[in-house]
């Protein structure tokens, strides 16, 4: 605020110097002017009524007292420089033979543009003006500036003041939001109603924050199911490899370690959901990577891969896929969705059941089954990881990740996908995820 007031005070200085100098330089032309026409105008009056009437006209001239111009003086000389004519005393430091002009002394306190020039071989003739009084006028075009520069300077420093008072509330207000470090703030400073370059900033370094809490989040989380539910395998895992090397039996050896290796998958898919999870809500809101899927020919395709298990496990499978279905994201990731939900289907639609999946624009993705439904007190634990419902058949393999990791993907791809109150079986519905709060 003071920098911007002392510039705009000089710059102000400046300007009154600059229209002073132009004020003055404009009389001084104007004086030049004025004696240039007044000597033109007797040298014509000497060379048609002669000397006498020139003297007249002189003494006329000294006769007049100007109101608004500076007042004339003049001398008409001889030869040798002494007086016959006019208000000066004596001749100048000017030549006359070459019509020398320049400021020349009036008495002790005043100065005059003057100009000397011979009429005649025994002649010479002065007329000199004095400058208009300029006091008046520079001092209230200095007065002008003065006001003006005060009220513009004032100007300044108020918009200055009402500037620094917002930039100060909002860096307030920002490392509010991060001393406080809660969603709700750190949302608002992600999306600001009136983005400014300072708005910018905080919702870039907000965006980075919230994306450093859910990498950190994805990681403790990951981190610490692992070290809780990968001990019990591991022990499972180790009591079944000794009963293989304890048993001499050949055949009863090799069941046991068939059995080992099906719990090293289920043990190693359930490390990749799980970090595959992690991922994915670590990547929530970022769209950096994707890029538009035909999601139409990716369910399309999806469908006819599952039509042989589905003949084999004896169920009746349809599907009704819309055309022309774009969603932006991972092809991958979005397959990956519709997998684990026929998966799901699969595992626990009742013996001979139909599954239906419908893809509709919007996406909404519809995967309908026959089985034992899913009790309203669980739709929301469904997607928690490691969990399976209460009454799910024990024979059933599962480590209860599928439905978690497709949540996560959807929610990455901003999208919701949650459980629709149906009965018998179960419905799962994905879909954007303003439309789910707003059914």
């Amino acid at each position: 605020m003071l920098l911007s007031a002392v510039l705009s005070a000089v710059l102000l200085a400046g300007l009154w110097w600059i229209t002073d100098q132009t004020i003055r330089d404009s009389f001084g032309a104007s004086a030049r002017e004025g004696v240039d026409v007044d000597l033109t105008g007797l040298v014509d009056i000497y060379a048609s009524g002669g000397q006498a009437e020139l003297e007249q006209r002189i003494a006329d001239r000294l006769a007049m007292v100007p109101i608004d111009a500076g007042r004339a003086h003049y001398l008409l000389a001889d030869r040798s420089g002494n007086p016959i004519a006019g208000d000066l005393a004596r001749w100048p430091d000017l030549d006359p033979q070459i019509s020398e002009s320049g400021m020349i002394a009036i008495g002790s306190r005043t100065h005059a543009y003057a100009r000397a020039t011979l009429i005649s071989e025994d002649l010479a003739l002065l007329v000199a003006h004095e400058p208009p009084d300029r006091a008046f006028l520079l001092t209230r075009v200095g007065l002008v500036f003065l006001l003006g520069g005060a009220v513009f300077v004032g100007c300044i420093a108020l918009f200055a003041q009402v500037a620094n008072v917002r930039v100060r509330a909002k860096v307030a207000r920002v490392g509010e939001a991060f001393r406080r470090s809660d969603e709700p703030a750190l949302d608002r400073l992600a999306a600001p109603e009136r983005p400014d370059e300072i708005d910018q900033i905080a919702s870039q370094a907000s965006q980075a924050v919230k994306r450093a809490r859910q990498l950190m989040l994805a990681y403790r989380e990951t981190s610490e199911q692992i070290a809780h539910e990968i001990r019990t395998p591991l022990m499972h895992l180790d009591s079944r490899i000794q009963k293989a090397i304890a048993q001499d039996p050949a055949l009863a050896a090799r069941a046991n370690l068939v059995e080992a290796r099906g719990d090293i998958k289920r043990l190693v898919a359930m490390l990749e959901a799980l970090l595959d999870i992690a991922s994915s809500k670590a990547q929530t809101g970022d769209t950096r990577g994707m890029k538009p899927v035909d999601f139409s020919a990716s369910v399309r395709q999806i469908c006819e891969l599952y039509q042989d298990s589905a003949d084999e496990a004896g169920y009746r499978f349809e599907w009704d896929v819309a055309g022309g279905v774009i969603v932006p994201g991972d092809e991958a990731q979005l397959g990956r969705i519709v997998t684990n939900l026929l998966d799901n289907a699969f595992k626990y639609n009742r013996p001979g059941g139909a599954i239906r999946v419908t893809l509709e624009p919007g996406p909404r993705l519809v995967v309908t089954d026959e089985g034992p439904g899913i009790a309203q007190a669980e739709r929301e634990k469904v997607f928690e990881r490691f969990y399976r419902g209460r009454d799910t058949d024990p024979d059933i393999q599962g480590s209860g990740m599928g439905l978690a990791l497709a949540r996560a993907i959807a929610e990455r791809h901003q999208l919701s996908l949650r459980v629709a109150p149906t009965h018998p079986g179960a419905t799962f519905i994905l879909a954007p995820a303003a439309d789910m709060r707003d059914a």
